[in-house]
């Protein structure tokens, strides 16, 4: 069973949540959370309470950017299964980036 990439709105939905979250990690919805914590780099938590929980305490923005590498999927290639679906997660890890830059 393939993963189906994000849609441009799934992608925008998410963009914008993890940025507001950037600021105030209580404005994360269970949206950006699914996304965060399926990337590389985030530590597991219980659920969506304990990742606001750390991240109070915590540098979001600063974990975000740090694990920009990280989720690229560079080992997926095309005509590899689901490599538009790790496609999709990587433009919107790197539009989140681009966007804490730009607050920066």
């Amino acid at each position: 069973m393939s993963l189906q990439a994000h849609t441009e709105r799934q992608a925008t939905l998410i963009v914008n949540n993890v940025l507001r979250a950037c600021a105030d990690i209580e404005k994360l919805n269970s949206t950006g959370y699914k996304f965060l914590n399926l990337a590389s780099g985030f530590i597991a938590h219980y659920n969506r309470y304990g990742f606001i929980d750390f991240y109070s305490r915590n540098s979001l923005k600063e974990d975000i950017l740090r694990n920009y590498g990280a989720n690229q999927w560079l080992n997926f290639h095309p005509g590899d299964q689901n490599y538009e679906y790790y496609k999709s997660k990587a433009r919107i890890y790197t539009r989140i980036c681009e966007g804490l830059r730009v607050l920066s």
